[in-house]
């Protein structure tokens, strides 16, 4: 077991499976793409532990609160860790954070996605701590998402070739 699988196991967190892709729905990008020792994660939602979109869906704001929306941030950083470990072989590989870029199905006049990505940023800094796990970083809100979601994270790390 990895030092990062461990730390995961400690805080009682387990990484997803796969999403499993809604009927009919086909996405012509992998969902991390290796250049060089980078990896560019795509966007991804906040997912249960047997890999299915996570709930509640809608905007935060009017269907999440703010603390289900920090939540959603929270899971979808577990989805991201699941598609590295699979794309990478090892989580412990990662030399660096590089940048998250978050988005929030935000309810007109809700403005606090910063707070919401925050579930993001603030697992990823306790499992890899400040010098590795530090990230420049946007969270912006947006209309819609996809399928719903009330986050959508993309994502770039360094790792060790």
């Amino acid at each position: 077991m990895t030092q990062i699988e461990r730390k995961l196991q400690s805080l009682g967190q387990a990484l997803p499976p796969p999403l499993p892709m809604p009927a009919g729905v086909v996405l012509p990008f992998p969902w991390v793409r290796i250049v060089g020792n980078r990896a560019l994660v795509s966007g991804h939602g906040p997912q249960n532990a047997d890999g299915s979109l996570a709930t509640p869906l809608g905007k935060v704001g009017r269907e999440l609160t703010l603390e289900q929306g920090h939540q959603a941030a929270r899971l979808t950083a577990l989805g991201i860790l699941a598609s590295l470990q699979r794309a990478l072989g090892d989580l412990d590989r990662i030399t660096a954070w590089v940048r998250v870029f978050g988005m929030v199905n935000a309810a007109p006049g809700f403005d606090r996605m910063p707070a919401v990505i925050n579930g993001f940023s603030e697992l990823i800094l306790e499992l890899y701590g400040p010098e590795v796990g530090a990230h420049a970083r946007s969270a912006v809100g947006l209309a819609e998402l996809p399928f719903g979601i009330p986050v959508e994270i993309e994502a770039e790390v360094e790792f060790q070739p």
